[in-house]
């Protein structure tokens, strides 16, 4: 009787789905592992034969596993309790007007592309793109095993140096972009929220999402009063869905800080906690009069910026992880 008590809850039930979908994950992973090991010795031993057919299969398969290898050594460093959850990611553009915006709707692009690349769903929340030109502002669900525990490393200010295109006289500008990172959690984690805090407010979508959407104020921003801490949704199909993502941002944010600030209440955290912290960039992408990209915390950098404006900020990723497992 209290096993079916058990499965009669659909949260838990849910959640241990997730866990064993984890699991086994990581075990084909690692059962694929073991496979390419054992053709790359079966090769391994034609190749000291003299046989030479396999020789480029045989590199293209050893660079294959050494990069699972280094994936699972980076996963193994993920131990934060939320570490495995999707994650909620945003983008404002902050200083330099038109460039800035431009900047934004690169880094949208950029972390679109790494997700991609992981296999990861992306799923646009709210969106508020200029008519001018790029974006001020996109918010994201991404998708998949361990997208917080790797993404919370972009957490910060963006700086992108560059001939701006939007200059006629060809001068350089320095232009700023925010990303936020937290967890994707349900209201199944003990976070108190007192809906006497809450102001929620409806308004009309601006964004894509049909008819529906633009004719109805389906859009919802939701305001924690005690903290200051402002999220909003609207490019789901109905209010009650905007509402629901919107809640689960505003958990995942007031987790966050409550860690940040070590409270046992949420209720003891005031004032106002903006996540745009100007003049204390994490990173800087630097288009001229060289191509480099820096991480300021890691001392990392690598000069194919395109690479990395592709999606292959992994370098960065690692780099920081690494650095929190030696601070450990």
């Amino acid at each position: 009787m209290a096993t079916e008590g058990f499965w009669d809850d659909p949260q838990k039930a849910q959640e241990i789905a997730k866990q064993a979908n984890d699991v086994k994950a990581k075990v084909e992973d690692y059962e694929k592992m073991v496979e390419l090991y054992g053709d790359l010795s079966t090769m391994l031993d034609f190749l000291e034969l003299g046989d030479t057919s396999f020789e480029e299969e045989f590199v293209q398969g050893v660079t294959e596993l050494e990069k699972d290898l280094e994936e699972i050594k980076l996963a193994s460093l993920l131990d934060g309790q939320y570490d495995a959850n999707n994650c909620i990611l945003s983008i404002n553009a902050g200083s330099g007007g038109l460039d800035a915006q431009d900047w934004a709707s690169m880094l949208w692009r950029m972390y679109g592309r790494w997700a991609e690349h992981k296999g990861y769903k992306v799923k646009i929340l709210d969106l508020l793109q200029d008519p001018e030109a790029g974006i001020k502002h996109v918010t994201m669900s991404i998708e998949g095993l361990n997208a917080y525990g790797y993404l919370k490393s972009e957490k910060g200010v963006h700086r992108i140096v560059r001939i701006s295109p939007y200059d006629s006289s060809g001068k350089r500008h320095t232009s700023f972009a925010s990303v936020d990172v937290i967890p994707e959690m349900d209201d199944t984690v003990e976070i108190e929220i007192k809906p006497t805090d809450l102001r929620i407010d409806t308004y009309r979508a601006s964004g894509a999402g049909g008819q529906h959407v633009n004719m109805t104020d389906s859009a919802v921003r939701i305001t924690h009063i005690p903290t200051g801490i402002v999220v909003q949704c609207q490019n789901e199909r109905s209010q009650h869905s905007n509402k629901e993502t919107a809640m689960k941002m505003l958990r995942g944010k007031l987790y966050e800080l409550k860690e940040l600030e070590q409270k046992e209440k949420i209720e003891d955290l005031q004032g106002d906690y903006s996540q745009i912290t100007w003049g204390s960039q994490i990173r800087s992408y630097v288009f001229h009069p060289y191509n480099l990209v820096k991480d300021h915390r890691t001392e990392v950098e690598t000069g194919n910026i395109q690479a990395i404006m592709d999606g292959d900020i992994d370098i960065f990723i690692n780099g920081y992880l690494n650095q929190k497992s030696w601070e450990k």
